[in-house]
């Protein structure tokens, strides 16, 4: 009997690293995770933050990652309107996973580095 093929979006909600790699599939989903890690970020602060992200796709994230149950926005009565984002509880429950991420990518960094891959620019002025 032949083996049958798994489509790996059929294993969403059944399979941890397909429901994972679902959530964090976008581009910017890690970056954002990690800055709202440290608690509340307005709209503009957190695209300054993930400079060059535009408006649009920063929007687009938080309103997928909202949808997911990952963050929380909180808009809030006042004139101008202030818009706060932040991670939801079981958003919160990341911040072990970029903690290692942290590491790994810190050790992959100076893996580069010894291997002679990767190269300082120092910043000017």
């Amino acid at each position: 009997m032949a083996e049958q093929l798994v489509n790996i979006h059929d294993l969403v909600g059944r399979c941890p690293f397909a429901t994972s790699q679902k959530l964090l599939a976008g581009k910017w989903s890690l970056l954002i995770m990690h800055e709202l890690s440290e608690g509340p970020v307005r709209f503009r602060e957190l695209e300054r933050r993930l400079h060059p992200i535009t408006q649009a796709t920063l929007t687009r994230a938080l309103r997928q990652m909202e949808d997911d149950g990952l963050v929380h926005r909180e808009v809030y009565g006042t004139i101008p309107p202030k818009v706060e984002y932040s991670l939801t509880e079981v958003g919160a429950g990341f911040k072990t996973v970029l903690a290692s991420l942290e590491q790994w990518g810190n050790q992959y960094i100076d893996y580069m580095k010894a291997a002679g891959r990767i190269f300082i620019i120092p910043k000017f002025g």
